[in-house]
């Protein structure tokens, strides 16, 4: 299975909170989506690995992804090494994606900022020939993607482009609500944590309509790059 686009988190809900409705959009479109989870986010304050696990297959299902893996890393503690890079470039170079979308290039949470790096530096590594990988019995060919695009998270950085997701935003939040041990609900007794409250919910749909606003659109996804992108002409900008 070749992919059109590899969306990579530190955490099971990174991808969905991220990225949902461009990955529904462009699933809509007829592109091939696949998710990587680093980590299960098993050093999360709600809910258990276990069940983070069944929440991240049936946020899967609402996307219509092509597949999900997890890389099982240590959460928290995962480090941009050799093997963890290895690990990542294997995925790459087996499903060769043209676009990579990974984490926020900086964020509150460490995992973020670090598993941005590690998926950076794996996509260029994935590219070098002389580094040889053998996944599943096969050595594998050298493969890097034509872009990596990183997803905004809970800071609130600014943009180097947004997506126009105008009519995919439901689909996110249905998505973003399979995890629903993570998120508010007045019935349950867990402990408080920065994304359980009403006002982290209501964010997620209030940011995408603002940066909506911005591009004259009902609700958009931002995307930072950490090089210059290049367009054939003016006219393809909005």
């Amino acid at each position: 299975m070749k992919l059109d686009i590899l969306a990579i988190g530190a955490h099971p809900d990174d991808v969905e909170l991220g990225c949902g409705a461009t990955l529904a959009k462009e699933i809509a479109n007829g592109k091939t989506v696949g998710i990587l989870d680093l980590t299960r986010g098993e050093l999360g304050t709600r809910g258990t690995a276990e069940i983070r696990d069944v929440e991240a297959d049936n946020a899967a299902l609402i996307l219509g992804v092509a597949f999900r893996k997890n890389l099982e890393f240590s959460d928290g503690f995962f480090v941009n090494n050799t093997a963890s890079q290895l690990e990542v470039i294997k995925i790459i170079r087996k499903y060769k994606p043209e676009i990579v979308l990974c984490n926020a290039l900086d964020d509150r949470h460490i995992d973020h900022a670090k598993g941005s790096k590690l998926v950076s530096d794996a996509c260029f590594l994935s590219g070098l020939k002389k580094i040889e990988t053998i996944f599943e019995g096969n050595k594998q060919q050298a493969w890097r993607p034509k872009n990596v695009y990183h997803y905004i998270q809970w800071k609130n950085l600014t943009p180097d482009f947004v997506v126009d997701v105008s009519g995919f935003i439901d689909k996110k939040m249905q998505a973003v609500m399979a995890y629903e041990s993570q998120f508010y609900n007045p019935d349950k007794n867990e402990p408080d944590t920065p994304i359980s409250s009403p006002n982290f919910k209501d964010s997620i749909v209030y940011r995408a309509r603002d940066l909506g606003r911005l591009i004259g659109v009902e609700h958009a996804e931002g995307f930072n790059v950490d090089r210059l992108l290049g367009i054939n002409s003016v006219f393809d900008l909005k």
